[in-house]
């Protein structure tokens, strides 16, 4: 799973659309990385800045964003309705697909230091990224905002880089809260009513926080405080989420409108499931959803897999399909048309007229590979049967899934194609990756070789290049042999009337697996580390021997039952 981050950076200033373009030029220029979203606030005097990408790429550009910022914004002269106490006000860092929040709060930290270090802007570690558990609070870090500022350094309340002694630059642009949170979705359940009162009800029996405890009537009875007069709260049932209800005229009706603050314990589809619930207790229904923003992509899947698995379906389809079953489960498309190519982050990341072959139809792919070029070849090929070997396993688990009578199997089923589509997946990138793997030693070739150095330089670079080329295929032999798995129990217990087809799955395994041992084999070759080069062709023998192994296993048992 490709690395993603999200960076959210809050910048003091929204008035002046001149210094806002200045800062976002500099986070775009300075690494690659994709702007989602500008959001100026007037009243708040206050941007809001959304942009993604790979961590390392994104840490660079929230740097540049801060460090811009800073030369642009004198908090001496900032007024504005928001609480803030920097130029850039607050950082946070979060996770949406291959990396950890665990991790995203060492990299805010990391970043926290460096903005402290070389920008002479002292920060304040909020969120999963704080030092002690007061500060995960974002309203500790910045008491008594930037006027307050001053105050606060050389003492046990200073920042957590750079406080030691107020400077002119702190002067200026005051201090950052830099952080890592778990991404938070804003959505809008859609309500059969125009009742505001009705919408707040619901939103109250949900949210984390509840509602406050009443003496008698539950509505309008006396609200019944603690010892410090503070009115005792009867929590919600959703964990991690704030809600209210409101009345959109633009739509004429009523919304339960929620922020999930923390995804991992309440995902989007048991929110849904939950309103739902609550909203029928009180005679309303839930007619669709309305997301505000973009969400990762792993939210849909996994809301499209737990309404699959609700009607006991398969789980191991294509994503896209996955996705629909999400949309149309939750009315995603009730108010608007749901594009998921506009709403789920990852989509919006992928690079645009980038051509790969996995693009490619058919035909176009097979010429492709017959015309003059030297790529696609052998390596690809063999990650594309490999591929086809997956999808063929695959195909059979979810025939298998609904086939009549078996019904007390689907789950069995279900479990064999999401791993085949897994599979599926990983050989694909497969595809693309070896091409990769054969144009990065090209490009060696075209490195210059006039001095020493340069010779010295060109020779490491082809010796490093060839060891990717010869890794890449032998990472297509070790994903091959896992479609064995797939393929032999489709073969062993799948749908008799397909057993053919996991026969073909095996075929193409092992073919995918023998074709990849030669790319090993001749790449090692290249291989001024003998050593290294006998490990891996060591490893490519073993796994070839048992694919053959497993292939006849496989075919014995086809042919016995389609005799």
């Amino acid at each position: 799973m490709k690395r993603i981050i999200e960076c959210v950076p809050n910048f003091s200033e929204g008035r002046d659309m001149g210094v806002i373009d200045q800062i976002t030029a500099a986070i775009t220029a300075a690494a690659d990385v994709r702007l989602l979203d500008v959001d100026p606030g007037e009243a708040t005097n206050r941007t809001v800045v959304t942009f993604a990408g790979e961590p390392e790429a994104v840490v660079e550009a929230a740097f540049a964003g801060v460090k811009r910022a800073a030369e642009l914004i004198d908090m001496r002269k900032h007024k504005g309705a928001h609480p803030r106490m920097g130029a850039t006000d607050v950082l946070p860092l979060v996770p949406v697909s291959g990396i950890t929040l665990e991790e995203c709060a060492e990299l805010a930290r990391e970043l926290g230091k460096r903005i402290a270090t070389e920008l002479d802007i002292p920060v304040y570690c909020y969120e999963a990224a704080a030092f002690t558990p007061e500060r995960k609070n974002l309203a500790v870090c910045r008491e008594g905002e930037y006027e307050g500022l001053s105050k606060r350094f050389g003492t046990a309340d200073a920042p957590d880089f750079g406080g030691e002694q107020w400077t002119e630059r702190a002067a200026q642009s005051g201090a950052t809260a830099v952080g890592a949170r778990d991404f938070l979705i804003a959505v809008n359940f859609n309500l059969n009513t125009t009742s505001t009162r009705r919408a707040n009800a619901i939103a109250f029996d949900v949210r984390e926080k509840g509602r406050p405890v009443r003496e008698g009537n539950p509505i309008v009875g006396k609200i019944v405080t603690d010892e410090n007069g503070e009115p005792l709260m009867r929590p919600g049932t959703l964990k991690g989420t704030k809600a209210i209800g409101w009345y959109i005229d633009e739509y004429g009706i009523a919304q339960v409108s929620m922020n999930i603050t923390d995804i991992a314990t309440t995902p989007l589809h048991i929110a849904f499931d939950e309103v739902c619930r609550a909203a029928d207790a009180r005679g309303v229904r839930v007619t669709g959803t309305e997301i505000v923003g973009l969400v990762p992509k792993r939210t849909l899947v996994e809301a499209g897999k737990y309404f699959l698995r609700k009607q006991h379906r398969s789980v191991g389809i294509a994503e896209s399909d996955i996705i629909r079953i999400a949309v149309k489960s939750m009315g995603l498309d009730e108010l608007k048309p749901f594009n998921p190519e506009e709403k789920i982050i990852e989509y919006m990341l992928q690079s645009k007229g980038v051509s790969r072959l996995v693009d490619m139809t058919c035909e176009a792919f097979a010429l492709e590979t017959a015309s003059e070029s030297p790529a696609p070849g052998g390596g690809s090929i063999s990650a594309y049967m490999g591929a086809l070997s997956a999808a063929l396993g695959t195909m059979v688990a979810n025939l298998s899934s609904h086939k009549a009578g078996w019904d007390d199997r689907w789950e069995e089923f279900s479990d064999y194609a999401e791993r085949g589509q897994e599979l599926v997946a990983r050989l694909l990138a497969l595809v693309d990756e070896d091409t990769e793997a054969f144009n990065r030693i090209m490009a060696v070739f075209a490195m210059p070789k006039a001095t020493a150095e340069e010779k010295a330089a060109r020779s490491a670079a082809l010796q490093q290049a060839t060891l990717y080329a010869t890794q890449v295929p032998l990472k297509t032999m070790q994903t091959s042999l896992e479609c064995f798995e797939i393929v032999k129990a489709m073969a062993e217990t799948g749908n008799p009337n397909s057993v053919s087809d996991a026969g073909v799955g095996a075929l193409a395994a092992r073919s995918a697996v023998l074709g990849a041992q030669l790319n090993v084999k001749i790449n090692a070759a290249g291989l001024k580390d003998r050593a290294v080069a006998e490990e891996l062709v060591a490893q490519a023998d073993v796994i070839a021997q048992r694919a053959v192994a497993l292939e006849a296993e496989v075919l014995q048992m086809v042919n016995q039952k389609i005799r």
